[in-house]
C-alpha cells in the first residue's frame, strides 16, 4: 500500500490530507495526518477520490517527532525536525548544495515500522558542521508499507529505541545510496527530486 499527504491543486492547504494511492487515483482518508492514521491501527474511513494528476504531493510526514540519520546500523546523529520539505518543493539551500538520497523507515503504531519513504538529506559543503546539514530534508513522495529494504532497519530501530520510546512519524534514515544527482528513483518508493530555489525555472 502507498500512503501520502496530498492537496487538490485547486485548494490552498498548507498541510494537506492523508490519502491512499490506488493506481491513477488518490483516496482521501479520514485522519488528520499519516501519523494519526498509523496510531489508529492503519484504519480510517475513506472519503473523496481524486485523479492523481489533479493533486500535489506533500511530505508524508511534515513534522516528525525525531529524525535519526544512521551512518551504519548502530551509529546515528539527530537531524533538524523543523527543516522538512515535500517531494515537489524547491529548497532554499545555501549554494552550493548537494543531494544525499536515502531510504528511511517511518515509525508507525506501537513503535513498529509502518513503512518506508525516500529522503534527501541535503548537504552544503561550504558550511561548517553541523550547519552544513541543518537546513533541509526532503521527504516523499509517499510511504510504501510493503517495501523490502536492503538496510537492516529492525536492528537500527532497536538501537534507536534503547532507553527511550519511538513515536509515530519518527524517521530512521539509512546511509545514502546516491549523491550529487538531480533525482533518485527506488522501485516501489517512487522518485524524489533535488531542486533548489536557485535551480528552479524563472516565473514567466
Amino acid at each position: 500500500m502507498r500512503l501520502c499527504m496530498f492537496t487538490p491543486t485547486e485548494l490552498a492547504l498548507e498541510r494537506g490530507w492523508p490519502g491512499r494511492i490506488d493506481g491513477d487515483w488518490v483516496v482521501q482518508l479520514a485522519a488528520q495526518t499519516l501519523e494519526a492514521f498509523f496510531s489508529g491501527g492503519g484504519k480510517a474511513r475513506e472519503h473523496n477520490v481524486y485523479p492523481i494528476a489533479d493533486i500535489a504531493l506533500r511530505a508524508p510526514v511534515l513534522r516528525p517527532p525525531s529524525i535519526r540519520v544512521f551512518e551504519n546500523e548502530e551509529v546515528f546523529a539527530f537531524a533538524n525536525t523543523a527543516s522538512i520539505y515535500g517531494p515537489e518543493d524547491e529548497v532554499p539551500a545555501p549554494a552550493p548544495a548537494g543531494a544525499r538520497f536515502c531510504v528511511a523507515a517511518v515509525i508507525g503504531a506501537d513503535e513498529s515500522i509502518g513503512g518506508y519513504t525516500l529522503v534527501n538529506d541535503w548537504h552544503a559543503p561550504s558550511l561548517a558542521a553541523p550547519k552544513d546539514a541543518d537546513f533541509a530534508i526532503s521527504v516523499g513522495p509517499w510511504i510504501a508499507t510493503d517495501h523490502e529494504p536492503e538496510f537492516d532497519f529492525e536492528a537500527s530501530k532497536e538501537i534507536a529505541a534503547r532507553n527511550t520510546r519511538l513515536r509515530a512519524g519518527d524517521l530512521l534514515v539509512a546511509p545514502p545510496f546516491a549523491t550529487a544527482v538531480g533525482e533518485a528513483t527506488v522501485a516501489g518508493l517512487g522518485t524524489l527530486r533535488a531542486l533548489t530555489s536557485s535551480e528552479a525555472s524563472p516565473a514567466s
